[in-house]
């Protein structure tokens, strides 16, 4: 390590950025229905907006995944800063559907600004430990879930708008972005070592790193496409539907916490394969079971995703090092990239199911604005009590396809490992 660099200040700095980018996404999971009420936006709408976070998320993540070793992770950082400031401030003044895009725009690539620069920079200053330290810095995603959704189901019940919701993302914005221009910074792990720009690209390119690739988009889309539409899929099932993803959320924090004698005792590969089986269990509960069961079914699937996405980066991380800054940061960038275009498809998927209850020719936002009380609201209420549960049946087939890949790669890293055993 570098004289001069504090790496326990440069920690708390990095959990404090990621707790901006969770906060934006637990907050805006908990008042996307009061988006839509009140700017008249359907939920196809509703998940263009949501999407561009994670589109805006892969755009800045790759980008800063090419660039993050020639400009340096302080540069990209304070960056992230100015981005999430102004897209925090747009938001809280957006007044229609494209103030909201723009606004939630900007958050996506500070988030992806984020990730792209602090995941290089644990590995960096952890090098010896990566795949637990990664678990700890991700431990704060979803523990700011858990501060934003709690925040929200307060807000709502004391009558504070949404706005002041938002605004409150101003604060730990501005305390990392103050501690970011203190601090002094490390070169990334591959330039220290002298991994040439050749081998780096050489390696995203390996097999291992392309099956790795294309397993995070399923990783990616059970964990956050679950977590950030809950509130919508499951508010007519649960009068709580805000507090499962709190549940839920909850659940990945202790567990991260938790990583380094989990890490050590099971290896990557059969944390994420029980990982996938406890996803497709708990989401099964979630698509079919009512009642206080649910929140069982919200346990387990908080279970099943808590080691996904920061496991996925310390894999590559240590079986793939030479791949560096760019690999991590194009895992996280197929991870959200993934999650977009599957909030785009299922959006316009909800509006059918939800269309196909009602009677023929309804009109959808006038059945969603509809008043309390009145036949429309009631039929409204009864479609999506319908359309939540069937989309997460949807969603089920991912973790089961999950199962089978990851137990693939269990065998093929153990029978990779034996045979280095028998070379040496």
């Amino acid at each position: 390590m570098e004289k001069g660099i504090q790496s326990n200040k440069l920690f708390v700095a990095s959990c404090l950025a990621l707790l901006v980018t969770s906060l934006s996404f637990g907050i805006r999971a908990g008042i996307l229905g009061r988006l839509g009420v009140e700017f008249h936006l359907n939920v196809k709408e509703l998940s263009i907006i949501t999407s561009t976070a994670f589109w805006g998320f892969p755009l800045a993540v790759v980008v800063g995944g090419f660039i993050v070793d020639v400009i340096g992770m302080k540069r990209l950082l304070l960056a992230a800063f100015v981005l999430h400031l102004l897209g925090i401030l747009l938001t809280v003044f957006a007044s229609g559907f494209w103030s909201l895009f723009i606004s939630t725009l900007f958050i996506g690539m500070a988030n992806g600004t984020v990730e792209a620069a602090c995941n290089p920079l644990v590995a960096t200053i952890f090098p010896t430990n990566k795949t637990t330290k990664l678990n700890h810095f991700h431990l704060w995603f979803p523990g700011g879930i858990v501060i934003g959704t709690l925040l929200v189901f307060l807000f709502n019940r004391i009558g504070l708008s949404w706005q002041v919701q938002v605004a409150t993302m101003i604060i730990p914005t501005l305390l990392y972005g103050y501690l970011f221009m203190q601090l002094s910074f490390p070169v990334t792990e591959r330039v220290a070592s002298g991994i040439s720009t050749k081998e780096m690209y050489g390696a995203v390119v390996t097999p291992l790193f392309i099956v790795m690739f294309i397993l995070m988009f399923g990783t990616a889309i059970t964990e956050l496409f679950t977590g950030q539409w809950i509130e919508v899929l499951l508010k007519n099932v649960t009068e709580n539907a805000i507090l499962i993803l709190a549940l839920t959320a909850g659940v990945q924090t202790l567990g991260r916490g938790l990583a380094e004698p989990v890490v050590h005792r099971l290896s990557p590969t059969r944390v994420l394969l029980i990982s996938a089986i406890l996803s497709a269990l708990g989401l099964y509960m979630l698509a079919t079971v009512s009642g206080n069961m649910i929140f069982v079914g919200a346990f387990i699937f908080g279970m099943g995703v808590t080691y996904f996405w920061p496991t996925m980066l310390g894999f590559v991380s240590e079986n793939i090092p030479e791949s560096g800054a760019l690999g991590m940061n194009l895992m996280g960038g197929a991870g959200m990239f993934a999650v977009s275009l599957y909030m785009l498809f299922m959006g316009g998927f909800y509006d059918k199911i939800i269309a196909s209850q009602l009677p023929a020719g309804a009109s959808l936002d006038a059945y969603r604005s509809a008043a309390a009380g009145t036949t429309e609201a009631a039929s409204f209420v009864q479609a999506q009590a319908v359309a939540g549960p069937e989309i997460l049946k949807v969603t089920l087939v991912i973790p089961i396809i999950l199962i089978v890949a990851f137990t693939g790669l269990f065998f093929y890293m153990k029978g990779r490992k034996k045979q280095q055993l028998q070379t040496v």
